[in-house]
């Protein structure tokens, strides 16, 4: 079961706006997303489900949720498709080309980590003793 880390109230109370209609599938792409390149890297108890037992913990994986979401929304790029397809590009005297087959959702702006997430996961009242980030075991 995929672990969805912030709620559409959440958003609402973050963004200070009223939820888009496809918040869910948002919250849910961010939390895929931050699972797999941030949460995944960062030590912090949990609860059965896996999700941080720690209340702290928890807002702040919400908050960091819902900048991403944001930042999704922000960017125009939702899904990770804004990076793939452009080859040539131009711009008054300025021109930019790249490969199409070299492009990759990867480089696309909804594929990055929003700065705000950070700022909430380096929050002073993280202390080591309940969230670690950047931790590798084995």
């Amino acid at each position: 079961m995929a672990r969805i880390y912030a709620t559409s109230a959440q958003y609402e109370q973050y963004t200070g706006s009223p939820a888009p209609a496809d918040v869910g599938r948002l919250l849910a792409y961010a939390s895929r997303l931050l699972e797999s390149r941030v949460f995944r890297l960062c030590w912090y108890e949990t609860d059965p489900d896996g999700y941080p037992s720690n209340p702290l913990v928890r807002s702040a994986f919400a908050d960091a949720t819902c900048a991403q979401a944001e930042w999704g929304e922000e960017v125009g790029d939702t899904t990770g498709a804004a990076g793939v397809g452009w080859g040539n590009v131009e711009i008054g005297s300025v021109r930019l080309g790249r490969s199409l087959t070299a492009t990759s959702a990867e480089d696309s702006p909804g594929r990055q980590i929003a700065p705000a997430v950070w700022d909430h996961l380096r929050s002073p009242d993280l202390t080591p003793d309940i969230l670690t980030i950047g931790l590798v075991v084995s």
